[in-house]
Formats: structure tokens, C-alpha cells, sequence
């Protein structure tokens, strides 16, 4: 096979692999959209205070009903851990929002298979429990406080925020206001995903050119047990984090994976593993301090690891794991015909283009960031003649400071944070 015919054949199965999951990366993304628009922030932040079963049970419910951004996820989980939440809490409701949300169930299931959603939840739960009991092993209270104390230093920069109004749940649905609150929710999310998406599927429609022979040299599957259940959860991890893949975007790599012989462990240690992916380890020491970020990376890798041991061998006696022949690459990548795919992507993308419209017909952009923003909820600022609209006042002051803008200039309702008290 010629070059081109490598670059066309890898394009092509990553386009297919896109048409297999659209509808349910939409669907899944306008869930978590409404979600993070009509629940108030600071229900979300006194929910997860404090220490105990409680918190913890609260961050995995409010994680899984959060953006599966892993990005967001780390942001959220800083800010929450700077207003008083634990180191656990904070661990918790990052699992929660990574590995129990609705678009990545859905795109699991489309690609390899329901028995892969049920384990990928049930694998989040388990790794909260685990993180839950062996965190003071790894990270003192000592070093948390100062985590904590590094955490607030440090300036976040840009963080995706959900936007809530005072309406009832009725009121909600039928103003438009409110429907503006999801359609910015569901644009950042696509905004800080679509390139993890994208990357996601580019590697699986080229790994797949490699053909299984590669595979096979990678992953032990011959030896005697536990040998290869063991080698493969701990390749999972590697491939995540040399990867650079997080959130929905490790979904196609993985079903290519799965395809090429890893394990069902590996498969789950993979997708478990994209919140030690690089960039995002970069993050964890920023915010925290190395010393901290050190500790939570090999808490994750240790409960990644142990997760993905323990769903495995828990679906292998239940004989829940997949048994016959392996995926094709056709099944994986599919093809487009006239059948119920082409009437819910049709929909998938009426959808999209709506929430979009929303956002442009109601929404500003952030000078500072590129993100829409509604000009309506949204912090201002009028400098010569002109309204500019800030998605955080992290980005106001950049923008102030590059201006040399006084702050008189600020709208008059927004020289201080929102108002709105669910802001």
C-alpha cells in the first residue's frame, strides 16, 4: 500500500468512526449542557465542603451529570478544592466527570459493545472507592493544606463555569434565556474538546492501518494467567498517556485496541488513564505544587491499575466479557447507508446547528480566550465606544491590563462578580 493510499485509508475510517458515534456525542454533550446551565455553582460548592462519605457520594453524582471534558473536569475540581472541598472530594468528582457521563457511555456502546459502558461505570465507582480509602496514603493533611494554599495563588486562567438563572424547572424550558445558558455550556465544551475529539479519531482510523500483527507484538495474550491481564492493564496506561487523548476522544483508539487484541482489563486501563494523560499532569503542578501533583498521579495510576484488575476479573467470572471473534475494522468504522445512523446524525446535527445560532444570535466572543459568552449574563467592560464581554474575570483583567483600561470603564453591574447568587 502506497502512502497515499495510507493517508486515504486512515482519513476515511476516521470520518466513518466520526458517522458511527455523532449522534451520540451530541446527545451526550446537550445533556451535560443543560446540567451545567440550570445547577447553581454554589449548591454544587457547599455539597462537596468538608470531608466524609457524604461529600464524596455528592461529587460522584455532580461529576457524572458535569461536561466530560477532562479539562474542564480539572478546573472545576480546583475550584471547588480551593472553596473548602478535600483533596478526595475534588479526585472524586474528576473520576465522576471522566468516566460516568452520558457521552461517553454512548459512544462506548455504539463502538465495542454495552458490556464496555457497564464496566467503565462501574470501574469509576470503583476507582472513587479505592482513591476514597487509600488517599491518606498518599497525600497527607499536611500536604493538602498546602495544595490548598498553592491552589489559590495560582490563577486558573480560563475555566469553563455553568450559568444558572432563578427559574423553575418549567420556566427553564420555555425561556430562551435559559436555552441560551445550555447552548454556551454546550459550545465550550465542544470548544475545549473538539480537538481531543478529533485527535481521537485521526490515531484510531491510522492505528487501525497498522493491522492486528502489531498488536499482537504489544500485548502479551499467549502467557499463563494472571501474567497477561496484569501486563495489559499496565500498557493501558501507557498508550493513554503517549497518546496525549483524553475524554470521548480515547473512545475510538480504544475500540481499535480492542480490535488488535488487548485485554478487556487493558481496554478499561486505557480509557481510565486520561487524567494522567501529559498535559494534564502539567496542569495538576501548576495548580497544586509539584509535591502534590506527584502524589495524586501515582494515587490515579495505582487505582487505575486496581479498577480496571477488579472490574476485570469481577465480568470475567459473571461471563460479562465479550467472547468470539474480535471486532473488524468494519465493524469498528461502519459505513453510511440509509438507515436509522442517517436519521439520528440528520437530527444530531439540527441540533448542533441550533445551539450554535443560539450562541451567536445571544453570545459574544471573549476577546481574551475566543470563547461565546452570553452578552446578557456575561462580565463587561466599555472601552472607546465599544462593549467587550469576559467569560471570568480572569479574562477581564488580561484584557484590562493589555488596554490599560480604568475601572470605571467596567459596566456598572459588573464591577464586582455576578449578582446573581447561583453565579
Amino acid at each position: 500500500m502506497s502512502a497515499w493510499e495510507v493517508i486515504w485509508h486512515g482519513l476515511r475510517d476516521a470520518f466513518l468512526m466520526a458517522w458511527e458515534v455523532w449522534w451520540a456525542l451530541v446527545l451526550g454533550f446537550a445533556i451535560s449542557a443543560i446540567v451545567q446551565a440550570w445547577v447553581p455553582r454554589d449548591r454544587v460548592e457547599r455539597a462537596l465542603s468538608g470531608s466524609g462519605p457524604r461529600p464524596i457520594a455528592w461529587s460522584t453524582a455532580l461529576g457524572a451529570a458535569s461536561s466530560s471534558c477532562s479539562y474542564a473536569a480539572v478546573a472545576i475540581a480546583k475550584s471547588l478544592f480551593e472553596k473548602g472541598a478535600s483533596a478526595a472530594s475534588a479526585l472524586a468528582f474528576q473520576f465522576a466527570s471522566t468516566n460516568l457521563v452520558w457521552e461517553l457511555g454512548l459512544v462506548l456502546w455504539v463502538l465495542v459493545g454495552w458490556q464496555f459502558t457497564l464496566a467503565e461505570y462501574l470501574g469509576g465507582i470503583v476507582m472513587i472507592v479505592l482513591m476514597t480509602l487509600t488517599h491518606r496514603l498518599f497525600v497527607s493533611h499536611r500536604l493538602e493544606l498546602q495544595a490548598r494554599e498553592h491552589a489559590r495563588a495560582a490563577d486558573a486562567g480560563h475555566q469553563h463555569h455553568a450559568a444558572s438563572r432563578q427559574m423553575s424547572w418549567r420556566q427553564r424550558l420555555t425561556s430562551s434565556a435559559a436555552w441560551s445558558d445550555v447552548a454556551h455550556n454546550f459550545r465550550g465544551d465542544w470548544q475545549m474538546t473538539y480537538k481531543e475529539v478529533a485527535i481521537g479519531f485521526v490515531l484510531a482510523g491510522f492505528i487501525a492501518q497498522l493491522g492486528n500483527g502489531f498488536f499482537k507484538s504489544l500485548f502479551i495474550t499467549s502467557a499463563p494467567a494472571p501474567l497477561p491481564a496484569i501486563e495489559n492493564v499496565l500498557v493501558g496506561p501507557v498508550i493513554a498517556v503517549l497518546s496525549f487523548v483524553c475524554s470521548v476522544g480515547n473512545v475510538p483508539l480504544a475500540a481499535v485496541l480492542w480490535s488488535g487484541g488487548i485485554s478487556f482489563g487493558g481496554v478499561l486501563a486505557f480509557l481510565f488513564a486520561d487524567l494522567v494523560v501529559l498535559p494534564i499532569i502539567a496542569i495538576y503542578r501548576k495548580y497544586y505544587g509539584t509535591a502534590f501533583a506527584v502524589r495524586i498521579v501515582a494515587l490515579m495510576l495505582v487505582t487505575i491499575v486496581l479498577a480496571a484488575l477488579i472490574v476485570d476479573g469481577l465480568f470475567g467470572a459473571l461471563g460479562l466479557i465479550p467472547t468470539g471473534p474480535r471486532p473488524s475494522r468494519t465493524d469498528i468504522f461502519g459505513t453510511i447507508s440509509p438507515d436509522y445512523k442517517l436519521f439520528l446524525n440528520a437530527l444530531a446535527l439540527a441540533v448542533f446547528a441550533a445551539m450554535f445560532w443560539l450562541t451567536q444570535r445571544r453570545g459574544a466572543t471573549d476577546p481574551s480566550c475566543g470563547m461565546k459568552v452570553d452578552r446578557a449574563t456575561a462580565l463587561g467592560t466599555h472601552v472607546g465606544g465599544q462593549s467587550f464581554y469576559f467569560c471570568s474575570e480572569y479574562c477581564q483583567r488580561a484584557f484590562e491590563l493589555s488596554r490599560q483600561v480604568p475601572p470605571a470603564a467596567r459596566h456598572p453591574s459588573q464591577r464586582s462578580p455576578r449578582a446573581d447568587p447561583n453565579r
